[in-house]
């Protein structure tokens, strides 16, 4: 079984209403947070998150 992980928000640390999979590749996906509703862009492989823009 794949291990599957919630995508946190990089401004308050609140869970998002995103999962990622350990085989997803995002490119340029835009994160919505409902807590601070704020949006940010980020890529992701591996498990590993990184911001482009927030």
């Amino acid at each position: 079984m794949k291990q599957i992980h919630w995508i946190c928000c990089q401004n308050c640390g609140s869970k998002t209403r995103d999962r990622l999979r350990e085989d997803t590749i995002l490119i340029n996906y835009p994160i919505y947070c409902p807590k601070c509703k704020q949006e940010t862009l980020i890529n992701a492989r591996d498990l590993q998150i990184t911001v482009i823009k927030v």
